[in-house]
């Protein structure tokens, strides 16, 4: 039995979203406020604390429910159909829970079971936050709004009291009056958005009570620095609190003891007697002082000492747990890392959470003896205080510990489904096809939808099995920021990362300001991408190059044969690019001449926000030149600049004597030779710019200019809407 999917609709910014569930992680990744909090309280809501608030709403919902609230106040009689909560739940939040189930497994789901036709697979509840009773919510509310308005009518004044609307109104009395109810759905329409009929009554008490064990980590949790007055500093939990409590529940010798706990018993027995013993004799003289008082009480008794040994108190004090440094030497927990405690604290947070669901411990009672089939473990963000380098062992290794059990392991009578929301590409890192990407959307609602990114590949497709191979080893490698970030920007080579983050960070203060990724791609290789960016419609800006080539007859055949070389960019010659970024992405075209001649609004894909920038004429005293790559390029619109540059050697040093040349079309052909040339180091070309040159003084090559101004655009306004969810949710 597992979790298959989860569909919320009008929680937040989640309106109407699913969310597939892996056998076994399933990572939630997206920008910054893209909804991957939003989800995992959805969940802790709906499946365990049971508890919300009006902010819950999708907040766009409440402008429809305060107009059905106002007819309950203004229309004189109501109708049924006023009262019906069918007018409610399109606007109330829910959570469909599917859930796959094999026919051996009945005895959990029993009560789930929509038709004696079932025979297994997927059985659907709707969990959805509903008034308790219609009837006196309407009363409740009409009462209370009708007041304020007779008040203000017949004070002739407009003051706004509570409750203004039904907003107002839920704010304070929302878990007075709705509660979660559950309702079966049909499992032949899983794949709908299934209407609740009155022929569907709601079930009785908690369906998921022994089907499912809940356990959250949450983001806000960590030690405190120990030398720290902080006030929460103080109420942080240690790690010695931790062992204490897991000590008293599971591993407690004097509850239920056995045969290998009378060992340790008889030793503290011993102890005791021996500790008593000492305390008499140490207090006798004191004691029999206070004797000769003679207070007046209730036969006078007289003053005993009896101390009591318990076996937790072992772990009481602060250097309960110690780190060993070297033989002989200790140091009490708060002395080591913040990093390390809180990577010890998860994991064992994690045991202790497999043993509670296991019963493993002494402490059970008998409402304790039903295992649920299903342990969710949902751990927000375990990134916070967590060193880079652990972060991948935790990933690695958080779901084999929750497994860790006689019972568990590879068997399948019972599951484990780990959930986790991260902002960390450390986390992300080589689980691709767990990650269920949160995608904003670009309109004024604040939404979001959510996208399984196993399915942007087709793996029976032998071509894209092994582009999907290729992407995820290319990300494995860059630490998938793509997942994270507000824009991408694919650059061709070693040179543009270097220069555009300094193109972006001085002259483009908007982009500077959001979550760009610059991944070096290379012209050949970005349209392997072309799957996953497109379905995570990313704002993409892809720079790269024009790559031109020219036909010539290869006479060391026989017979000759036509083949193609690289040559510097002319129009009117018949050249074509090698470029299959260009050839089979944007704009999918071949021929120098077009794609020189091609306007910027055609760069830009139609159904993506997704643009290409490649090199474009330069004009040089009123001579037109065509760069063949960034750095011919960056030197051909800075061709002042980089005379003035006393390089000694290299490829830089090729540059500027290209730049010194007084007529142009040479200083464009000794550039394009430059960076062709034999041994040419872009990489060490680029780092002797950023040595000679502040890159403030640099001019930016236009079609880069145009491609950065097209992203700040786009970006500015998702800017706004971001900071207004902020403030909103």
């Amino acid at each position: 039995m597992k979790i298959n999917f989860v569909k919320i609709k009008n929680f937040r910014k989640l309106q109407n979203c699913k969310i597939e569930f892996s056998d076994k992680e399933t990572i939630f990744v997206g920008a910054n406020n893209s909804g991957k909090t939003t989800a995992m309280d959805a969940l802790i809501s709906f499946l365990e604390k049971k508890e919300f608030k009006t902010q819950d709403f999708t907040i766009t919902n409440w402008n429809e429910l305060n107009k059905i609230a106002e007819v309950w106040v203004t229309k004189a009689d109501l109708a049924e159909e006023d009262k019906s909560l069918g007018l409610l739940e399109p606007y109330l939040p829910s959570l469909d829970l599917w859930i796959d189930v094999n026919i051996s497994e009945l005895r959990y789901v029993s009560h789930l079971i929509p038709t004696l036709d079932w025979v297994g697979g997927l059985l659907g509840i709707r969990l959805i936050l509903q008034p308790k009773k219609i009837e006196a919510l309407i009363e409740e509310y009409t009462i209370v709004r009708q007041k304020v308005i007779k008040l203000n009518s017949d004070s002739g004044k407009s003051v706004n009291l509570w409750p203004t609307d039904f907003w107002q109104f839920c704010e304070k009395k929302l878990n007075t009056y709705f509660e979660i109810k559950t309702y079966i759905l049909d499992p032949e329409k899983f794949d709908e958005d299934q209407a609740i009929t009155e022929s569907n009554p709601a079930l009785e008490g908690n369906p998921l009570k022994g089907l499912i064990k809940v356990d959250t980590i949450n983001a806000q949790r960590g030690f405190s620095d120990p030398n720290s007055d902080a006030p929460e500093s103080q109420n942080t939990k240690n790690l010695s609190s931790q062992l204490r409590s897991y000590y008293e529940k599971h591993l407690n010798p004097s509850v239920d003891p056995t045969i290998d706990d009378l060992d340790a018993l008889e030793s503290l027995s011993k102890a005791q007697t021996v500790f008593d013993n000492n305390l008499h004799t140490r207090f006798k003289k004191s004691l029999d002082e206070l004797q000769e008082l003679n207070y007046p009480g209730f036969g006078n008794p007289t003053i005993t000492l009896s101390s009591l040994i318990k076996e937790e108190d072992g772990l009481t004090h602060d250097s309960a747990v110690r780190y060993q440094i070297d033989k002989g030497l200790t140091l009490p927990e708060k002395y080591n890392g913040l990093g390390y405690q809180n990577l010890i604290s998860i994991v064992f947070k994690l045991i202790t959470y497999r043993e509670n669901w296991m019963k493993a411990g002494k402490k059970t009672t008998e409402n304790d003896e039903i295992i649920e089939p299903i342990h969710l473990v949902l751990v927000e963000e375990p990134e916070a205080h967590l060193h880079a380098q652990v972060q991948q062992v935790f990933i690695k290794k958080a779901y084999d510990i929750l497994r860790k059990h006689k019972e568990l392991g590879n068997k399948t009578d019972f599951t484990t489904q780990l959930v986790i929301s991260t902002h960390s590409s450390y986390i992300a890192h080589q689980k691709f096809e767990s990650l269920r990407y949160f995608k904003r959307n670009t309109l004024l609602i604040p939404i979001s939808e959510v996208l399984s990114l196993k399915s942007v590949f087709d793996s029976t497709k032998p071509e894209e099995k092994e582009t999907e191979k290729f992407v995820i080893r290319y990300l494995n490698t860059t630490h998938n920021d793509l997942f994270f970030a507000d824009a991408a920007i694919l650059v061709e080579g070693p040179a543009e990362r270097m220069l555009v983050p300094h193109f972006i960070k001085n002259n483009h203060p908007i982009l500077d300001s959001c979550y760009i990724t610059i991944l070096e791609i290379g012209g050949s290789h970005a349209h392997r991408l072309k799957p996953l960016i497109e379905k995570l419609g990313l704002n993409t800006l892809i720079i790269t190059d024009l790559d031109s080539q020219e036909k010539f007859s290869d006479t060391s055949k026989n017979p000759p044969q036509d083949k193609y070389r690289k040559c510097q960019p002319k129009k009117g010659a018949k050249q074509i690019t090698n470029n299959d970024t260009l050839k089979n992405w944007n704009p999918k075209l071949e021929e120098i001449d077009k794609l020189l001649k091609l306007n910027f609004e055609n760069k830009l894909l139609t159904d993506n926000p997704i643009r290409v920038s490649y090199q474009t004429e330069v004009n040089i005293s009123g001579v037109k030149v065509y760069p063949y790559t960034f750095e011919d390029a960056l030197v051909l619109e800075n061709i002042e600049t980089f005379k003035t540059i006393s390089a000694t050697a290299g490829l830089l040093k090729k540059m500027v004597n290209a730049a010194k040349e007084s007529d142009a079309n040479t200083s464009a052909e000794r550039a394009y030779l430059a960076i062709n040339s034999e041994g040419a180091k872009k990489a060490e070309f680029a780092l002797d710019v950023l040595y000679f040159k502040d890159p403030k003084s640099l001019k930016i090559p236009k079609y880069i200019e145009e491609g950065l101004n097209w992203l700040s655009n786009v970006l500015k306004p998702q800017k706004h809407i971001v900071e207004s969810e902020t403030e909103v949710l």
